[in-house]
């Protein structure tokens, strides 16, 4: 009971937190010399990654196993995930760091709202593992998966916001002198979009190679334990077939950065798409319920 009300304290906590951080990035990004205003996110966030935390800590003792069972256990790990990389961005952005963190801090907000709404309320109270997921591979699998998934989203994001920005300067220009300027010229217009544009490209580049290398590790991971439970490495089933389409996406994202006339939009157009399959890979196979990982559907597991 005791751990049950704190749970409940810490997640609301956390929400009400991250809902004023994320207002404050928008002020920020609006105006940006309000100085304290910056600081006072940067604190909320820190207080929110602590309440998560301890969320997660509270979770898994009263729960007696890893949390990340069911769909509301790993949006909570999934919303830490974004957290942890909101922290990163803060202490090594050197400039832009509202336009950059706000991408982090949106994330954990949308995340860590859907914990509190009412559609995962039968999620909430903790259940016994059922026999697939009592292994030693859990933790290693599932929080290398959403680890993942979190960097690649948060990278993804980065590289949305990089096909606004740039697109949005072609428009703009091409509308007032109807002549499709090249792109070096386009954003020697505006050294500070340039700088911006260079930023996204690098920290986009930088933070999906490390969900790249979190998800392929949780895939192998996930072979290995499929072979222990199920006496076959891969199986083809719904979850399977779509992380591997991920891991296929990202790793064609990767290979654009090998060729220099394929980097920036072009790697950015990849990543954008591969942010759709993200979340069909992560949410939308789950609300199907079939295949070997039925019980990670929307009413029991996700992974």
């Amino acid at each position: 009971m005791i751990f049950s009300i704190l749970e409940h304290i810490l997640t609301h906590i956390s929400f009400s937190i991250v809902s004023i951080v994320i207002t404050i990035h928008f002020l920020t990004l609006l105006v940006d010399e309000v100085v304290g205003l910056y600081n006072s996110s940067e604190r909320g966030m820190i207080a929110t990654l602590f309440c998560i935390t301890g969320l997660l800590v509270t979770r898994w003792i009263y729960s007696g196993h890893f949390p990340l069972s069911n769909l509301y256990e790993s949006l909570i790990f999934l919303s830490w995930s974004f957290s942890i990389i909101h922290m990163i961005s803060y202490f090594h952005f050197k400039k832009h760091k509202n336009a950059l963190s706000a991408i982090t801090a949106s994330s954990a907000i949308f995340t860590q709202g859907f914990v509190t709404s009412g559609l995962l309320a039968k999620m909430h109270q903790s259940e016994l593992l059922v026999p697939a997921l009592q292994s030693q591979w859990l933790m290693m699998h599932v929080s290398m998966m959403v680890f993942g998934y979190a960097a690649l989203l948060c990278g993804s994001l980065l590289s949305v916001a990089l096909l606004v920005i740039t697109f949005r300067k072609v428009i703009k220009i091409f509308s007032k002198s109807n002549i499709l300027l090249n792109t070096y010229f386009l954003y020697s217009r505006n050294y500070y979009r340039y700088q911006l544009v260079q930023l996204l490209d690098y920290w986009s580049y930088r933070i999906i190679s490390l969900g790249f290398l979190f998800l392929t590790i949780g895939i192998l991971s996930g072979a290995v334990w499929a072979n222990e439970a199920w006496g076959s490495y891969w199986n083809w089933d719904p979850k399977e077939t779509w992380a591997f389409i991920t891991w296929t996406i990202f790793a064609i994202f990767l290979h654009t950065r090998t060729n220099q006339n394929l980097e920036g939009v072009n790697s950015a157009i990849v990543a954008s798409a591969g942010f759709l399959i993200i979340w069909i890979c992560y949410f939308g196979v789950n609300l199907l319920g079939i295949g070997l990982h039925s019980y990670g559907s929307f009413t029991l597991t996700s992974n």
